[in-house]
C-alpha cells in the first residue's frame, strides 16, 4: 500500500494546526489510506505552535514534529520536512488551511496516472485585495528578473513522488525555492485546479516589501538576468550618448551652435555614475551569494525531533 507524507511548515499557525490535523486524518479515512505520516515543521514560531505539535505527537505516532532552532524561512522549513519524509508520495501544503486538505485526493488520483509532480492551481483565490496585489507584484517582478513567466496561481501546494524527492534532496543551495527547484528538475508533471480557502485564523506575515525581497533573492539564485539587464542598460545609454554627441557635433559644424550645458553634463555624469555603482552592487550581491555557498553551512538546524526514528533519517 502506498504511503503518503504530508509536509507542512508552521509559523504563527497555532490556531490552525489541530484543525489541519483533523481534516487531513478525515481525508485519509475517506481515501481509505492508513499508511501515512504528517510532518509539522515549526519554523521557530513565537507563538505556541510547537506545544500544539508536541501534544499531537504524543497522541498520534503518525505525526512527526521538527522544531528548528531559529526562523530559517518557509522554503528552508519545507526542505527540513522533505528530508524526513518517507512516503511513496509527498504533498507539501501551507499550514494556514488556505490549502484545503480535502484536495489531497485530487493530487493522489492525478499522480497515480504516471506523473512525477502534480502542481495545484488556485483558480479562485480567497485572499484579500492587498495580498492579491502583493502576490501579483511578486510574480510579475520575479518573472521579469528570471526571464520566464511564472504561473502566479501555483504556490507550494504540490505532490511529488519519492523519485523526485530523492533528487530534490540532493540540491544543497542556501537560497531555496521549492517550486523553481521542481521546475528545474524537469520530471513529468501535471496541473490540477484546486479549491482555495480563506485563511482559517490569524493574518499572513507576508507583505509587499518581503515579497519583493524574496523575488530578488530568488532571481539572484536562479538567474543572471539582473546582470544582463544592467549590461543592456549600459549599452543603451552609451548608444544614446553617442547619438546625442553626434547631434551636437552636427549642430556645431553645420549651424555653428556652440557646445554648452554644464548642468546637463553633470546630470549625465551623476546618472551614469549611479548606474555604475548600482551595477557594482549587483555584482557584489552575486559575489556575496557565492561566499555564502562556499561557507557550506547547513540549510537549517533542528533543535527538537518528535516521533522520528533512526530509520526515518
Amino acid at each position: 500500500m502506498d504511503k503518503i507524507s504530508v509536509v507542512t511548515p508552521a509559523y504563527k499557525c497555532n490556531d490552525c494546526i489541530e484543525e489541519l490535523y483533523n481534516r487531513v486524518i478525515a481525508t485519509f479515512k475517506k481515501m481509505k489510506i492508513s499508511n501515512y505520516e504528517i510532518i509539522f515543521v515549526n519554523d521557530s514560531s513565537p507563538l505556541n505552535d510547537w506545544e500544539i505539535i508536541e501534544n499531537l505527537c504524543k497522541k498520534d505516532n503518525k505525526v512527526k514534529g521538527i522544531n528548528l532552532s531559529r526562523n530559517f524561512g518557509q522554503h528552508r522549513a519545507i526542505t527540513a520536512g522533505l528530508k524526513y519524509a518517507t512516503g511513496d508520495y509527498i504533498i507539501v501544503m501551507d499550514c494556514d488551511l488556505q490549502d484545503r486538505p480535502e484536495e489531497i485526493e485530487k493530487f493522489y488520483n492525478e499522480i497515480k496516472k504516471g506523473y512525477d509532480i502534480v502542481y495545484g492551481r488556485r483558480h479562485n483565490r480567497r485572499d484579500g485585495l492587498l495580498k492579491k496585489l502583493n502576490s501579483k507584484m511578486f510574480y510579475l517582478f520575479m518573472s521579469y528578473l528570471i526571464g520566464r513567466k511564472i504561473d502566479g496561481t501555483v504556490a507550494n501546494f504540490i505532490m511529488i513522488n519519492k523519485k523526485v524527492l530523492k533528487e530534490l534532496n540532493k540540491i544543497g543551495e542556501q537560497n531555496r525555492s521549492f517550486g523553481l527547484f521542481l521546475m528545474w528538475l524537469g520530471f513529468k508533471d501535471s496541473y490540477i485546479d484546486v479549491e482555495h480557502s480563506e485563511r482559517y485564523k490569524g493574518e499572513t506575515s507576508y507583505n509587499l516589501r518581503k515579497a519583493v525581497k524574496l523575488a530578488f533573492e530568488i532571481a539572484i539564485t536562479h538567474s543572471n538576468r539582473p546582470l544582463k539587464i544592467f549590461v543592456e542598460l549600459g549599452f543603451g545609454i552609451s548608444f544614446i550618448s553617442f547619438l546625442y554627441g553626434a547631434f551636437l557635433i552636427f549642430k556645431y559644424f553645420v549651424y555653428n551652435v556652440p557646445l554648452r550645458g554644464w548642468t546637463s553634463t553633470m546630470v549625465s555624469l551623476y546618472f551614469i555614475g549611479g548606474l555604475i555603482i548600482a551595477n557594482l552592487g549587483i555584482i557584489g550581491i552575486y559575489v556575496g551569494k557565492i561566499f555564502d555557498e562556499t561557507k557550506n553551512r547547513p540549510i537549517y538546524v533542528v533543535s527538537d525531533e518528535l516521533n522520528i526514528g533512526e530509520v526515518d533519517k
